[in-house]
């Protein structure tokens, strides 16, 4: 079996202007990026590059019409590399900008149309918590079945992973903890995977480590103490990316998308809701093997018995953000069977990762009980 691939370069700089002097960045690049990031690192440098703003094309998380509005837009510029600057958004679609001839990208989703890499794709997160600039991986709604959809290849994957620390400091602190809650259940779910092995969980339990130790921090110390901890929290998510991108994530994502899909809840905020009613159910059926070394590794960061272990994270990650119930977000309790049935349908891709099975009647109690 398969124990680690990494094909990505991963570089570190401390300010965004040392990236754009050390890639020389110009007219071949195209960048895709919103204009607040423009306004604030690119605009004062003055690069003659070709800038696509992303919220020109909509607003919410990508779908399939804003995909391919941009890729018409695109048609008209010569470029050679495709440079990411922002969150994962940003990033899922930059990934399918360098897909040669494609005009409507559902085709590439539902596997009609081959994937042919064409340009150099570099990624710059500005949130820390995708880990998207080292996976294959690329998530985008697909409006005709009202769920989102994952597309996995190794054409779209990132030739370069750019760390930036100093473009985390504007990130509001709900944004910062969505995302980062994110990494962590990107580590967690790669941890337990069947398909993990002993190296990506190396870049598994490093993650959790970094990201549980500095949630600490914050709660003890308040939202500016992240601030100190921004290339950590940059690393951890960068770790956690390898770790999923090899491993793969499972019932978490595949229960978070319909919710997402349909009332627009940002990706990370959508995952929380079902990380640890997922960890219990596995805790539940199967309390040795990887669940046990997961609880084990809490126990030791949180200082709790590892019974308590998942109990008291869910604690922790409550006194960050809040945790509303389903209906809080508009959802109706008789979607619950047809979230139920569109993650089934198509999120078995996620479903096969899950550290053990977990039936029709496990997921819909997990959504009644956080409804």
């Amino acid at each position: 079996m398969q124990q680690l691939k990494l094909k990505t370069t991963i570089e570190e700089y401390v300010l965004f202007k040392d990236f754009a002097d050390s890639y020389k960045l110009g007219p071949k690049d195209l960048i895709l990026t919103n204009q607040s990031l423009y306004k604030a690192f690119l605009s004062p440098l003055e690069i003659p590059c070709i800038v696509i703003f992303r919220e020109q094309f909509g607003r919410g998380e990508p779908n399939d019409e804003m995909i391919n509005a941009i890729i018409l837009e695109i048609e008209q510029y010569d470029f050679e590399r495709v440079v990411a600057i922002g969150g994962g958004s940003i990033v899922d679609i930059a990934k399918l900008l360098v897909l040669e001839g494609v005009n409507d990208i559902v085709n590439v989703f539902e596997q009609k149309q081959s994937c042919n890499k064409n340009k150099e794709l570099i990624v710059v997160p500005t949130t820390c918590g995708t880990g998207s600039e080292v996976t294959n991986i690329s998530i985008v709604e697909i409006k005709s079945k009202h769920t989102k959809m994952g597309l996995a290849n190794d054409a779209i994957l990132p030739d370069h992973a750019i760390l930036i620390p100093e473009l985390l400091r504007g990130l509001p602190f709900k944004y910062f903890m969505t995302s980062a809650i994110d990494a962590l259940i990107h580590a967690t779910e790669a941890l337990v995977s069947p398909k993990a092995s002993p190296y990506t969980d190396l870049f598994s339990r490093a993650a959790i480590q970094s990201i549980v130790t500095i949630f600490q921090g914050i709660v003890s110390h308040g939202e500016d103490y992240r601030m100190d901890y921004l290339a950590e929290m940059l690393r951890a998510s960068n770790q956690a990316g390898i770790a999923f991108g090899n491993a793969g994530v499972g019932a978490v994502h595949a229960l978070s998308y319909p919710l997402g899909a349909a009332y627009h809840v940002p990706h990370g905020e959508a995952n929380f809701q079902f990380f640890t009613p997922v960890l219990d159910l596995y805790h539940k059926y199967h309390p040795e093997g990887k669940i046990q070394e997961l609880c084990l590794l809490l126990a030791s960061i949180l200082d709790v018995k590892p019974s308590e272990a998942i109990d008291s994270l869910d604690d922790l990650l409550k006194r960050l953000i809040p945790k509303p119930k389903l209906h809080e977000y508009g959802m109706k309790e008789e979607e619950i069977v047809c979230f139920v049935d569109n993650v089934i349908l198509s999120q078995q891709r996620l479903l096969k990762n899950n550290y053990t099975a977990l039936t029709r009647s496990d997921m819909e109690a997990i959504y009644r009980n956080l409804y």
